[in-house]
């Protein structure tokens, strides 16, 4: 008889390897993962003295120009209001607008300085942890890639929110000059926080494509640069090839019958034009950063009845005309007839604002767009930082 076969330790896998080399492993995170992860990341930038120093300065130059802002808002809107004879207080009119506006500002300031800020918050947190052989003793243990990946960005998320924490005063001071309701104030933060995640995990994944650091920020603020002027860059540079000449109606003064006590008659005629058609191109617009957060925002009109639109509902109606496209017939007769009597249904203004209501939000797409955007540069990420790994840039330090 033959002998039994025995069976000793070393006949068995390591389990720790086997479970971060298999896939389940890698895609698999718990909370004690990420958040370990994320602590050993937030202790390592709260100990740093030039993140101090960035929030000190972030904080005064937001609140510099916070106070020019609203200074130069209030002072050209009041006089404004005052000889329009608009409503019986034009000073509290002139306030509720400033407010309105100065919302609208510090959301715009706070979106582009802290696109400026958080990009450096991830761009070097896989290189350069590899390259000071930090990344390699978080591999060995029995975190997953996904673990590491997810705290590295939870990280740099909250980091980044604290840059919106501090700008808060700002915010309520903007929200108690009146203009701004709860929802948009609530909506306009959530989305603008949502942002800034799409732009840390943006970084992110640079991070753990390139070898060095100075590459990963390079391709991050690029990639930030590209969302947030490049697309209305495009926009705009596709118009010559959206433009036609279009046999069109005209709405248009009459030649004749008209009388010296009123306008002209109108009438429609067929001309020829050329025309901008912006409904076929308006998609370029629609992942860009600023208008997915203006957009978002509930529209608010006729500020304390001033007639003036705060820069988020500008910047909605400006994207959703371009949506529209060229108007039918095209109005060259109503602006002259019907501008003294605003709000008139007959109005082609009034017409025109109640189609651009009408159509469905566009943030959801943008939105969605830059969601998947960051998505995808995470489960780069995540690829990336699986060991042992396949393959890495030459001069790349392990351990």
């Amino acid at each position: 008889m033959s002998a039994p076969a025995t069976e000793t330790l070393d006949d068995w896998p390591d389990a720790a390897a086997e479970t971060r080399t298999a896939g389940g492993g890698t895609w698999r995170a718990s909370w004690h993962g990420v958040r370990t992860v994320a602590v050993l990341e937030l202790r390592q930038r709260v100990r740093s003295t030039r993140w101090v120093i960035v929030l000190i300065a972030w904080v005064l130059l937001l609140g510099m120009l916070t106070v020019l802002t609203r200074y130069a808002v209030h002072s050209a809107a009041e006089p404004a209001i005052t000889g329009d004879g608009g409503p019986a207080s034009p000073g509290d009119a002139a306030s509720q607008y400033a407010g309105a506006a100065l919302f609208g500002a510090i959301v715009f300031l706070v979106l582009g300085l802290g696109g400026l800020i958080a990009p450096a918050l991830t761009s070097t947190s896989v290189n350069g942890d590899r390259a000071a052989g930090v990344l390699a003793a978080l591999q060995t243990t029995l975190l997953t890639p996904l673990e590491i990946a997810l705290g590295k960005l939870a990280a740099a998320w909250l980091t980044a929110m604290a840059l919106l924490v501090a700008a808060m005063p700002f915010v309520l001071w903007a929200y108690v000059d009146g203009g701004t309701p709860v929802s948009r104030l609530l909506t306009t933060l959530a989305v603008l926080a949502l942002t800034l995640l799409v732009v840390c995990a943006i970084g992110l994944g640079w991070s753990s494509l390139t070898a060095r650091t100075a590459s990963s920020t390079a391709l991050t603020y690029l990639t930030v640069v590209f969302l947030g002027l490049g697309l209305p860059l495009l926009f705009a540079l596709s118009v010559p090839l959206i433009t036609s000449t279009d046999r069109v109606r005209v709405h248009t003064a009459a030649q004749s019958g008209a009388t010296g006590d009123g306008p002209p008659p109108c009438t429609v005629v067929t001309d020829e034009r050329q025309q901008v058609h912006s409904e076929r191109s308006w998609w370029l617009l629609a992942a860009n950063p600023f208008v997915v957060v203006a957009d978002s925002a509930p529209a608010v009109r006729n500020l304390g009845g001033t007639g003036l639109d705060d820069p988020l509902t500008a910047i909605r109606d400006a994207v959703r005309e371009a949506r529209l496209g060229p108007s039918d017939p095209v109005e060259e007769c109503g602006w002259f007839v019907y501008k003294p009597s605003v709000g008139n249904q007959n109005d082609p203004a009034t017409a025109r604002q109640q189609q651009r209501d009408a159509l469905p939000a566009t943030w959801p797409y943008g939105l969605a767009a830059d969601v998947a955007l960051g998505v995808a540069f995470t489960v780069i990420a995540v690829r990336r930082l699986r060991a042992p790994a396949r393959r890495l840039p030459r001069g790349t330090r392990v351990a």
